[in-house]
């Protein structure tokens, strides 16, 4: 594998102007990345907090129990119950498969963070990756796209689930999961290492029970070596230690939400978007009853939390009292979930995409409301996997990478399509379907004046022939696109290979893919290259 880097604008411009630190965004977070020491900084300030170290380590290595033992992980718990260790850690929704390639380079970026700023700051940094199991979206996850034919095609997982259950309580049908990876990888195509991968994925899909469970499993599988920590947010046991905090965010509810607007006003006047749709009376907090996760608001007044629709209501004194019977019925929104991270986790730094860094600005406020800092956040590795056939196809096509990656190759395949498409034929064609509706015209009028009785024939006549004009350019173009169908078929391929559906690689593709083709070091070679935190978005060449 090779390595060169690439500027790429970030997909947002809040994320664009915070890779290159400067104001006023860098206003919106405790830490600038620019500052000499600021990672000293940082490790100060987290051993002037305490943290249940003992017991989350405890908790990690519970939810990790079932998973094939690693001495790396095993390190890595006992680091973290260190003193003076920290953590770098980034979460994802549970994806099948994965997910798309996003997720791996998330995880990538947790990892060589962690392992730089052990050496750089000599103390121990533990890698975290903190799985949003709580989120209840599953058409978000629920599919893998493939490329089929020229097109990229979505597989979307058959088995129908019911209601708005979070992703963590989702059990899968062990028999049409296995059903489903079996149809992906027959679109992958066999390779030396299909049957190896296929039977260690249908094994994992066995042992599972839920959706998370299953992308756990694949997660450790691929990176265990590398001592990553895993830790499911809707981890029963974990909810009993985040009993605490879960009071003082009720207790601050009111405030909480104040401290997010009053960002958000500010980001407003700045021109910049809004990322997270808070309204006045939001909670931050949703309740799972019934396996349907409700979003809760608060009324100050009444001093009441309920749903939108109060069907659900609860006292504060209520709830306060079902959270320390039932805390597992408690979870966080998008506001609160960084919130309790903080809380939880000794946290150096967090590896975080484009829309999260722009949705973490609008929160500071609400940090210091409950007296803390939000952690130095890093911008996770982009990358792009470019393998040396579509390099050699580029090439050919003498097109640049660098475009390709940028903005795809569908305006070079038109501007080809109308270089070798008979265009005079068209305007003959034209010219024919023209004249002769000038004289179904005449016709027309003439039968309007004397034989009414015959217009719709007329009609029906004129159509037939018009669709007989379509059907010859549609054939003309048909036997013309079967001549060049190599050539049209190599900046098909490249478009799904750089830019599929007009998004960035890393949004739309499978790690599996990659894996089916290379075999299994192709995530170890990947994790041997030299990434740095620059904001650079890397070319990979296989």
């Amino acid at each position: 594998m090779e390595l060169a880097a690439l500027s790429v604008p970030a997909i947002n411009r809040f994320a664009s102007l915070y890779l290159k630190q400067e104001a006023p965004v860098t206003d919106f977070f405790h830490y600038n990345l620019s500052d000499q020491g600021v990672y000293e900084k940082r490790v100060a300030d987290l051993q002037a907090r305490t943290y249940m170290r003992e017991s989350l380590a405890a908790c990690i290595e519970a939810y990790m129990k079932p998973f094939t033992s690693s001495a790396e992980v095993m390190a890595s718990l006992e680091k973290l119950k260190d003193e003076r260790s920290a953590v770098v850690i980034g979460g994802q929704q549970a994806g099948l498969l994965t997910g798309p390639l996003y997720t791996i380079h998330k995880v990538i970026s947790i990892i060589k963070l962690a392992r730089e700023k052990e050496q750089e700051l000599s103390i121990p940094v533990v890698p975290v990756f903190w799985i949003a199991g709580e989120d209840h979206d599953f058409p978000e996850v629920n599919h893998v796209y493939v490329e089929s034919e020229s097109m990229m095609e979505k597989m979307t997982y058959p088995e129908r689930i019911i209601g708005k259950k979070i992703v963590s309580d989702i059990q899968y049908d062990k028999q049409q999961m296995i059903s489903w990876i079996k149809k992906i990888f027959s679109k992958f195509g066999e390779t030396n290492y299909t049957n190896e991968l296929l039977n260690h994925i249908c094994e994992e899909a066995e042992k599972a029970n839920t959706i998370t469970d299953f992308f756990s499993r694949l997660i450790h599988a691929l990176f265990n070596r590398y001592g990553l920590l895993l830790i499911d947010s809707a981890y029963k046991p974990l909810r009993e230690l985040e009993k605490p905090f879960f009071k003082q965010l009720i207790e601050q509810a009111e405030e909480i939400t104040e401290a997010v607007e009053q960002s958000q006003k500010i980001m407003s006047n700045l021109e910049f978007n809004q990322m997270i749709e808070l309204s006045s009376s939001a909670a931050n907090l949703f309740l799972y009853e019934n396996e349907e996760r409700v979003l809760l608001e608060y009324n100050p007044h009444t001093e009441v939390f309920s749903s939108k629709n109060r069907d659900i209501q609860y006292e504060k004194a209520e709830l306060l009292a079902l959270l320390e019977k039932e805390p597992e019925k408690f979870s966080n929104n998008v506001v609160t979930r960084p919130l309790m991270q903080e809380w939880l986790f000794p946290t150096l730094a967090f590896i975080a995409g484009p829309g999260e860094i722009a949705y973490w600005a609008e929160l500071k406020g609400a940090f210091e409301r409950l007296d803390m800092k939000m952690p130095p956040i890093e911008a996770r590795l982009n990358m792009t996997i470019v393998e040396r056939a579509v390099a050699r196809d580029l090439e050919e096509l003498h097109i640049s990478l660098s475009s390709a990656v940028q903005q795809g190759v569908a305006e070079q395949k038109e501007a080809f399509w109308h270089s070798v498409r008979d265009d005079h034929f068209h305007e003959m064609i034209a010219g024919v379907q023209q004249s002769l509706m000038e004289q179904y015209d005449e016709l027309e009028k003439r039968a309007q004046d004397l034989h009414k009785e015959t217009v719709p024939i007329i009609f029906k006549n004129r159509d037939f022939h018009l669709n007989q004009l379509a059907f010859l350019t549609r054939k003309t173009d048909e036997m013309i696109r079967r001549r060049h169908a190599i050539v049209l078929q190599k900046y098909d391929k490249l478009q799904n290979a750089l830019r599929p559906i007009q998004s960035p690689q890393e949004r739309i593709r499978n790690v599996y893919e990659y894996l089916n083709k290379y075999g299994p070091d192709f995530i170890h070679e990947l994790m041997e290259l030299e990434f740095t935190f620059t904001g650079d978005h890397y070319l990979v060449k296989i």
